[in-house]
């Protein structure tokens, strides 16, 4: 960008008038200091450096609603059978994607450690330069036609799903001045029932954003972040073709992978 080009406007409001990375540092370790004894799994529901939070949360008590009349409303996820080319999001267009190709694969467990079988599983991501193929995104990073970023698969009897993609890249978002969210991949589940949509995201070894980032900071405790990360794993990794992680889902019990809430924007 030449020195009299004007910067593209990514963020709400000036941003001189956003709070520092320092500030939002300096916040993640004093809550953190104030929860030290808290083995929570998932994240606090007022997490100051997560400067959105407190706007999109519920404030007042729940409305019960009849699960019938919800399922008569809830969102159809694909219309078709689950297709064996949708676990592989390198081959859904007619040319390569750019970037280094991966394979991640894990099994989806209960809090008892035993296999969920039949489990849907959707994923979602930015591309290689942190774009996804979305109307709200709208960042100076550009598109790649051959990467749309979604895929699904139906897990094993085993539990076990394995999906084939891009590695994504970091972005921006508009939390404070400068703020980057590290490379993860969005996954989707079903809970104990169909009208309960559970939404996660998987994060790579040795991100240096982990620090910064108040998304992955808004979990107190330390193991239930690590258990976000999945693991290098030499075994998944193919001969001059992808490089392979392992990351296991597990949805309930005392070490359950950490679910964003319902009326999260997903970032």
């Amino acid at each position: 960008m030449s020195a009299g080009q004007e910067r593209p406007e990514t963020l709400d409001g000036p941003v001189d008038s956003l709070v520092s990375q320092a500030f939002i540092s300096q916040q993640i370790v004093d809550t953190h200091a104030a929860h030290a004894d808290d083995a929570r799994s998932h994240p606090l529901r007022d997490f100051a450096p997560y400067r959105s939070v407190a706007l999109r949360h519920p404030t007042h008590e729940l409305v019960r609603a009849d699960p019938e009349e919800i399922e008569l409303v809830s969102p159809a996820f694909g219309h078709t059978d689950v297709a064996a080319e949708e676990s592989d999001l390198t081959i859904q267009h007619t040319g390569e994607p750019i970037g280094e190709r991966i394979i991640v694969s894990g099994r989806i467990l209960d809090g008892e450690g035993r296999p969920v079988r039949g489990q849907l599983v959707e994923i979602w991501q930015a591309n290689a330069a942190g774009r996804y193929v979305h109307k709200r995104d709208q960042h100076p990073a550009p598109l790649d036609p051959n990467f749309t970023g979604v895929g699904r698969i139906i897990t094993s009897d085993n539990g076990e799903y394995r999906l084939t993609t891009i590695k994504p890249g970091a972005y921006p978002w508009k939390n404070h001045r400068n703020a980057w969210r590290p490379a993860h991949i969005h996954f989707s589940l079903f809970g104990t029932q169909f009208t309960q949509r559970l939404i996660t995201q998987m994060y790579f070894p040795g991100d240096p954003l982990f620090a910064l980032d108040p998304i992955y900071q808004s979990i107190v405790d330390p193991a239930a972040r690590a258990r976000l990360v999945a693991n290098y794993d030499h075994d998944v990794s193919e001969h001059e073709w992808a490089i392979g992680y392992k990351w296991d889902i597990v949805l309930t019990g005392s070490k359950s992978t950490w679910m964003e809430p319902e009326d999260d924007d997903h970032a």
